[in-house]
């Protein structure tokens, strides 16, 4: 028995580790139609589609718009303005030298990843283009590749990119709350 939890206390950390690299992965970068940032983590994904940008890699980037929480609504109805996500992602792009013209809000608002895939491949089908360079976290990065995959296929192509800024420890993910908390949204 002893020899039972010690081999379970060597390989536990082992696994886990893998699991924090398994995550996180990232396609190579190809000229495309536009950078997509996904909502959420401010400001590491408009600071990594900015470095996109300015490397010449599409000539646009779309913010996506999370639809207002109850605690957004509920501040706006006592008067207390609310800046949105994809507000602040619009200053750090700018801030990061994005011309205001090449930032672009996709019309519709979105509620998961799901709703942002959805409303990026009608967008890119609207206005044309073989593939865009999704920005999200570095976690975020394989189910954003398979939901692409499951519900747009394979044409047009998302090139997945992880956020290179963002804090996350893959390989001792469980020693951090915030990084722990991720990890286990993603495998659930």
């Amino acid at each position: 028995m002893l020899v039972v939890f010690g081999v379970i206390a060597v390989l536990l950390p082992w696994g886990a580790s893998g699991l924090g690299h398994w995550l996180v992965v990232a396609d190579p970068l190809e000229p495309a139609r536009a950078i997509v940032v996904l909502s959420g983590r401010i400001p590491f994904r408009a600071m990594e589609a900015a470095s996109i940008y300015r490397d010449g890699r599409a000539g646009e980037v779309w913010l996506t718009r999370e639809v207002q929480s109850a605690e957004d609504l509920a501040l706006d109805r006592l008067g207390l303005r609310v800046l949105r996500g994809e507000a602040f992602n619009h200053g750090v792009l700018e801030r990061l030298g994005v011309p205001p013209g090449a930032i672009r809000l996709v019309s519709g608002d979105v509620q998961n990843t799901v709703d942002e895939v959805r409303l990026v491949a009608a967008e890119l089908g609207r206005v044309g283009g073989d593939r865009v360079i999704i920005v999200t976290s570095k976690t975020h990065t394989r189910r954003v590749r398979a939901i692409w995959a499951a519900i747009v296929g394979g044409s047009p192509k998302a090139i997945t990119r992880y956020a290179e800024e963002e804090p996350y420890h893959s390989g001792s993910w469980w020693r951090n709350t915030r990084d722990a908390l991720i990890v286990s949204h993603e495998v659930l």
